[in-house]
C-alpha cells in the first residue's frame, strides 16, 4: 500500500487498516517461529505498512490540534 493510497483513506479506514495490518504481522512473525513462512520479505514490507498508516494518523492528529490552536486563540 502506497502513502498516497494510505492517505486517501477514511479515519475510520486507517484504523481498520491498522488493525488488520497489526494482525498480519502477528501472524507472519507466528509462521516465521513455526517455520511455516519462508517468505521473510513479508516481515518488513508489513512493517513498513503499519508506519505508514501511523505515520498518516499522526499528521491528521497534528493537524487537528493546530486547527484546535488557531480556533482557540483567535
Amino acid at each position: 500500500m502506497d502513502i498516497s493510497e494510505v492517505r486517501a483513506l477514511s479515519d475510520k479506514d486507517l484504523e481498520g487498516a491498522l488493525r488488520d495490518a497489526k494482525q498480519e504481522l502477528w501472524k507472519i512473525r507466528f509462521d516465521l517461529a513455526t517455520r511455516q513462512e519462508s517468505n521473510y520479505s513479508r516481515l518488513p514490507a508489513t512493517r513498513k505498512r503499519i508506519a505508514r498508516i501511523l505515520t498518516v494518523m499522526t499528521e491528521r492528529q497534528h493537524a487537528a490540534d493546530a486547527a484546535a490552536a488557531a480556533e482557540k486563540a483567535s
